[in-house]
């Protein structure tokens, strides 16, 4: 394995680690991870840096004003003060609700997921900042919730049911992050494309002092008909000196 492909081997754990941890490493578990690669004070500090970013406190936990816009806070105050009481159980009332959701109670399945949406911020607050709204999380939380309050019937006990219930609310934020980068990744190609084609289109306009043909196009730039069509389609059919005619 090549040193950068361990790298980001190692950048990823740390990450897994500190999620567990609450968003929040310390220094010591960074520097064993790293360790044998013998990374310099320069390289490690941009480790801290890069952890800082992705909201994981060293050696302390951050806390929301740390990395929460203002209109997230308010959102999140507003959301737990519209919720407050609900989640009210003592530990044996919870485990309780918990054993009669995982044999079918409806009634109990509800009460569970009531007592869960106090739970479901504060696991949204350790995915915040990580380009998507903390709204959106706790929205694709409490999906989740709904959803596997109903699905624990499969468990042993009730602490594997609420460890599932957590990892199901876990994995919906996770999924939620990475769909979004992915259509981010994918938006941003997009306008990769139309803006090459909306290029090379002005300059041969202007050039010629008149709209062209994709034809036309196709010649002067290389750029393919599927390529120039694409991009006219994404751009609304507003490419301007295009032909659009033909």
């Amino acid at each position: 394995m090549n040193r950068e492909v361990e790298f980001a081997k190692k950048l990823e754990e740390v990450k897994a680690l500190a999620r567990e941890q609450g968003n929040m490493i310390t220094q010591e578990q960074v520097l064993e991870a790293f360790e044998a690669l013998e990374l310099s004070g320069k390289q490690m500090q941009m480790v801290y840096d890069y952890l800082l970013q992705s909201k994981i406190g060293i050696g302390q936990h951050l806390t929301p004003e740390d990395y929460l816009t203002e209109k997230e806070l308010d959102y999140l105050e507003e959301y737990l003060s519209a919720i407050e009481g609900l989640g009210e159980v003592s530990e044996g009332e919870r485990e309780a609700i918990t054993l009669s959701a995982m044999a079918g109670d409806l009634d109990a399945q509800r009460r569970l997921t009531e007592i869960y949406l106090r739970e479901v911020p504060q696991i949204a607050k350790l995915y915040a900042g990580q380009g998507v709204f903390l709204e959106d999380l706790i929205g694709e939380g409490n999906l989740a919730l709904t959803v596997g309050v109903s699905m624990l019937g499969s468990q042993e006990n009730a602490k594997e049911a609420l460890g599932l219930l957590g990892k199901m609310i876990m994995d919906a934020m996770e999924t939620h992050i990475q769909e979004n980068a992915d259509e981010k990744k994918i938006d941003a190609r997009v306008a990769e494309k139309v803006n090459l084609v909306a290029d090379k289109a002005r300059e041969l306009s202007e050039e010629l002092r008149r709209n062209v043909t994709v034809a036309e196009l196709m010649e002067e730039s290389g750029l393919s008909e599927k390529t120039i069509r694409d991009a006219i389609r994404m751009s609304g059919f507003k490419i301007e000196g295009i032909d659009l005619s033909e």
